[in-house]
């Protein structure tokens, strides 16, 4: 098949969940298909990024684009008919390019990523079929988000706007699109129920590159303090809201069980309220490193305390890939056959969630058991090749032409 995948930044380098996903795809799909790609390059530097994309793509093309500034609440925003985290993606020209990018080409189906690019390809000339790959369900996220987060009166309402204005969008997409493709059945349950029970959704997990994330070449290496990793994005609300979560409500309580214990926070992009966690004794904020993998070796076991989903939890297929144990909550594993006590902790409430971490601490058997457990469900179920392969297969039922 010819695919024309439209992605609304540079999935390069690698170095954020919803990268590794992409790229990753992209790249599986490639091993298949004909693949063009078709990329807003939102970061300075982008360029040198072409040669890698070029090794596996018939044709690249990275557009320059800035996002615009978030608009007045009147006139602006209340006319507008389309949500403002849509509109913070629509500059001029990027219609022409994309539209010269793919005239002439005969695609048999365009994959584009997240909710953004939906006014693009939406009108796009080309009569390929469309499929939407969600990184994260968008409103899924700003409604956990509302829940979840300590806001304003004012900030409050103008979330509710936008949310208004993102289910209307949403439904229009979902009746549109061949497919939706969403990274767990968490995420289909909520489409199904709040925008549309009929949609066409395939659920395509999260995986991990079991060559780079691999124990022989990083073997586990544990500090001799009892050391706990947090690993992800660290301006990224779910990861800034989960840790906040952590250090109000369930640290202490680990703390007195294991005055020794030691956190290293690992991230790009600490923002202020990370940053002032180095000041807890015991913690290390590290920041954005070159490279994960000694970290994952260190650590006695990584935590995931996040309670907005809709994400993509490549934390735990690549630490468990690795062999670091996880304690995890329910909704940080949401998506992965991963059951508690056989292949990682999970727990919910603040005091369960310290105890699970007092406990592997404590209990080198059980990370062990759960480091292997863990380590071959990941192996056998969680690998881009094997996930790519099924992102294809589904996708050549799509184009197949309909029985008579």
């Amino acid at each position: 098949m010819k695919l024309l995948l439209v992605y609304p930044y540079v999935p390069y380098p690698v170095n954020r969940g919803t990268y590794h996903r992409v790229f990753n795809l992209a790249r599986e799909l490639a091993r298949r298909h004909e693949v063009d790609l078709f990329c807003l390059a939102d970061a300075p530097g982008t360029a040198a990024a072409l040669p890698v994309f070029r090794e596996f793509c018939a044709r690249v093309a990275f557009h320059p684009f800035a996002h615009p500034p978030w608009p007045r609440l009147f006139p602006t925003r209340l006319l507008e008919p389309l949500p403002t985290t849509v509109t913070h993606w629509r500059q001029p020209g990027v219609q022409a390019a994309l539209d010269g990018f793919a005239a002439g080409r005969a695609y048999d189906l365009v994959h584009f990523v997240d909710l953004v690019l939906w006014p693009y390809v939406r009108a796009l000339p080309a009569s390929a079929p469309r499929v939407m790959d969600r990184s994260r369900v968008d409103l899924l996220f700003q409604q956990e988000e509302l829940a979840n987060l300590r806001l304003g009166l004012r900030d409050r309402l103008l979330r509710r706007e936008n949310l208004w204005k993102l289910r209307r969008l949403e439904r229009a997409a979902a009746r549109a699109l061949r497919a939706t493709v969403v990274c767990g059945p968490d995420d289909e349950t909520f489409l199904r129920r709040e925008v549309d029970a009929a949609a066409p959704i395939f659920v395509l997990p999260n995986g991990v590159d079991p060559d780079y994330f691999a124990t022989d070449r990083f073997p586990p290496a544990p500090d001799a303090a009892p050391t706990v990793l947090f690993c992800g994005a660290l301006d990224y609300t779910p990861n800034v809201d989960g840790l906040g979560w952590y250090f109000a409500h369930a640290d202490a309580a680990l703390r007195a069980a294991r005055p020794d214990r030691r956190i290293l926070i690992v991230g790009k992009n600490p923002v202020p309220a990370v940053r002032d966690l180095g000041r807890i004794p015991g913690v290390t904020v590290v920041g954005e490193v070159p490279d994960v993998r000694p970290y994952y070796q260190r650590a006695w076991l990584q935590m995931v305390p996040l309670r907005i989903g809709g994400g993509t939890r490549l934390k735990i297929t690549e630490s468990l890939s690795i062999g670091c144990p996880v304690v995890s909550t329910t909704i940080g594993a949401q998506g992965l056959e991963l059951r508690d006590g056989e292949h990682l902790r999970l727990a919910d409430a603040p005091a369960d969630f310290g105890a699970a971490l007092a406990q592997l601490l404590a209990d080198a058997a059980l990370r062990d058991r759960l480091r292997a457990a863990g380590r071959a469900q990941v192996l056998a179920n969680y690998t881009w090749p094997r996930l790519g392969a099924r992102l294809s297969a589904h996708y050549e039922t799509l184009v197949q032409p309909t029985p008579p």
